[in-house]
Order: structure tokens, then C-alpha cells, then sequence
């Protein structure tokens, strides 16, 4: 006899369900372990998990590079003049 299959929950992550953490996984770029990490974490809530992704995603950003002040006066200083843009090809006569 064939069951019909409970309609999940669509804010709620069932770790259970291959499909559904395969479809999260890619969606979020996270690995299994990170996902697993995630859950325990923060439960099993899609927007507290894409939260805290994006959050961890963000921590793992490089520092901007520091450019002192100086650099950046000057060359705004010197920005008088407008080039004209260059052509890449020639239009036939």
C-alpha cells in the first residue's frame, strides 16, 4: 500500500531528508560538516541557518588593504582631467 509522503514543513530543515539538505547545501554553498555545524548551533530554522552562513562567510573576508590617507588625497587632487575613451575598432566607410 502506498503512503503519501508528509508535506515538510518549509521554513524547518529536516536533517533526515537526503533531498532537502542536498538542495540547502548547494544553495548555501556549506559543506556537510559546516551545515551539521550550523544546525547544532543556531536549530533547524532555513533563515537562521542562511544567517549564520552568511555571517560565517563574511568573517572569512580578508582585511582590506590599508591605504593611508595621503595616497587617496592625492590622487583625488590630481583627477583635473577627463580622457576621451578610446575606440577598439574602426568603423568601414
Amino acid at each position: 500500500m502506498h503512503r503519501k509522503k508528509s508535506q515538510p514543513i518549509r521554513n524547518k530543515l529536516d536533517l533526515t531528508d537526503k533531498t532537502q539538505v542536498r538542495l540547502l547545501k548547494k544553495r548555501l554553498r556549506l559543506s556537510e560538516a559546516e551545515l551539521t555545524r550550523i544546525v547544532d548551533k543556531t536549530g533547524n530554522s532555513i533563515a537562521a541557518i542562511a544567517k549564520q552562513a552568511a555571517l560565517q562567510r563574511a568573517r572569512q573576508l580578508p582585511e582590506p588593504a590599508h591605504v593611508p590617507a595621503a595616497v587617496l588625497a592625492s590622487v583625488t587632487l590630481g583627477e583635473t582631467s577627463v580622457e576621451a575613451p578610446l575606440l577598439l575598432a574602426e568603423p568601414n566607410p
